[in-house]
């Protein structure tokens, strides 16, 4: 009876054993294929959310303001439109002889 109990204990600590080294590799496997994906990735000039982010944040506002020089030069343009046009008050030079 008792070599039965060794037998399975010895098994159970082998499954035990065997279990942590899958888990070791697992772990091992993802951080280097993390370090790969970064190194590509990195290679090729790609950029994070964050920078993304914050490049669309600034090209949004840059189309607001250009929105708002539009608007306000059509105001300009109209009041100019109205105004009577000026007549050249120069006097004529006689040519020289």
């Amino acid at each position: 009876m008792q070599s039965q109990n060794k037998f399975f204990e010895d098994l159970s600590k082998l499954m035990n054993n065997a279990a942590y080294v899958a888990n070791e590799a697992k772990s091992e496997a993802e951080t280097a294929f993390n370090s790969w994906m970064d190194r590509f990735l990195a290679q090729r000039n790609l950029v994070t959310r964050d920078e993304f982010d914050a490049v669309m944040a600034m090209s949004q506002k840059a189309r607001e303001e250009n929105e708002a020089l539009r608007s306000r030069i059509e105001v300009l343009e109209a009041e100019v439109a109205k105004k009577p046009k000026r007549r050249a008050t120069r006097a004529k030079q006689a040519p020289k002889a």
